[in-house]
């Protein structure tokens, strides 16, 4: 994105017949996310409206074709955030004044505001993709700046821990605050597919997959939730006696130690499976084409790369791989 001119925007002050200075636009006085504005109301409705939220200004003329393509777009993203980013179009012919102001050489040209500054800008019509990355990035910045929002990073490390001391609630209760925040935050996601699992749930697990935003899906944090269900989907359940018995009789059955692994994972014994595949390795690392290391970094993905069990069998992989 460019950012045109050396433009400053002034106080935002009004008469006090009016409001008080600093006080946000109720939010009843704009009526619609997309609307006009001129430059008798520019402060209003675009510097003050700007405490609230967002608000995209798009430089606009009748005779300009790409204008006319840009901005049916806009207004269709913007009205998509529901209130959360307002769109104000200024045509150029009725506010000359205000478009030099801006210094406003070619249209369409598109301004963001937020807190009564400029932040972004873009000239010319860009396809629909990017639009929506423009859109999403000021979404996200005026959610992480309501007084209310989270530390996302910090947030997502809890429940990560939370998860792997087998406080699942209170993971899930974390992700979901996460999601409300930032409903395109991937590993946040992922972790509540982890928590359906942790609590023996797949079908709801599998319905998040399958209903997973496109946003979500195409992330690298998406393959960790469809590795977490292939493993549960497969996990022999309530035949860990069994299992170890075989395993007992003859340790370089390595078959019965990988679905060993698997029968512990399923009973939430995550580091006592990943044991079993950390000596299957040991025994010989190359058996079926390295099968149980494969296994490995399967339980690596559906535990999460920052859980505890995943970072110690990680330090214990490299040290057999490489004595």
């Amino acid at each position: 994105m460019i950012f045109g001119g050396n433009w400053k925007a002034k106080p935002v002050t009004r008469n006090e017949e009016t409001m008080s200075p600093a006080t946000p636009i109720a939010s009843g006085e704009i009526l619609d996310s997309v609307y006009d504005v001129s430059a008798q109301d520019f402060e209003e409705k675009v510097m003050r409206a700007s405490l609230n939220a967002p608000v995209i200004v798009d430089f606009w003329a009748p005779w300009c074709g790409p204008c006319k393509q840009l901005m049916p777009v806009l207004e269709r993203l913007v009205r998509e955030t529901k209130g959360e980013v307002l769109l104000a179009k200024v045509n150029i012919d009725e506010n000359q004044q205000l478009a030099a102001m801006l210094r406003i050489q070619s249209v369409p040209t598109v301004y963001a505001f937020y807190q009564a500054q400029p932040i972004d800008a873009f000239q010319g019509n860009l396809p629909e993709s990017q639009l929506r990355e423009f859109i999403t990035a000021l979404v996200k910045m005026a959610r992480n700046n309501r007084p209310d929002s989270i530390d996302v990073p910090k947030a997502l490390e809890a429940a990560a821990l939370a998860l792997a001391q087998g406080d699942i609630a209170g993971a899930q209760s974390v992700y979901i605050d996460i999601l409300q925040q930032d409903p395109d935050n991937a590993p946040a996601f992922v972790g509540m597919v982890r928590c359906f699992l942790a609590a023996g749930d797949i079908e709801q697990a599998e319905g998040m997959i399958a209903n997973a935003p496109a946003s979500i899906a195409k992330d690298r944090n998406f393959a960790e939730a469809k590795s977490a269900i292939e493993i549960a989907r497969k996990a022999p359940v309530g035949a860990t006696a069994e299992l170890e018995a075989k395993v007992a009789a003859n340790p370089k059955d390595h078959q019965a130690r990988i679905d060993l692994a698997l029968a512990l994972y399923a009973a939430g014994n995550k580091e006592a499976a990943t044991d079993q595949l950390l000596e299957s390795i040991a025994i010989d690392r190359k058996w079926n084409e390295e099968a149980a290391r494969k296994e490995l970094l399967k339980l690596f993905e559906a535990m999460g790369q920052a859980d505890p069990v995943t970072i110690e069998a990680r330090k214990k992989l490299s040290s057999i791989l490489f004595s």
